[in-house]
């Protein structure tokens, strides 16, 4: 795994501290908080925070939603959404 795949795991796990329980993050969110530039350099980051997640997911420390339901990572087309899981 690479210094960007484990920054981006940590920063899904960090943004999802800071938020109420049950609350989601956007990918772009995550990207842009590694990105930490002013460009658009953080949308080369999109796909690789969708595979972060969906490791996160596969260790069951993540959800990924569309649409407020949890989906399989690897069937879900379009706009995503990462929450912890609902116990």
């Amino acid at each position: 795994m690479s210094d960007t795949d484990r920054s981006l795991e940590d920063a899904v796990l960090d943004l999802l501290d800071r938020r109420a329980p049950g609350a989601s993050v956007c990918p772009s969110d995550v990207a842009r908080a590694v990105h930490r530039c002013d460009d658009d350099g953080w949308r080369e980051l999109m796909e690789p925070v969708r595979r972060a997640a969906a490791r996160l997911a596969a260790r069951g420390q993540v959800e990924i939603t569309q649409h407020g339901a949890p989906v399989d990572p690897g069937e879900a087309r379009g706009p995503i959404r990462i929450r912890r899981p609902s116990r």
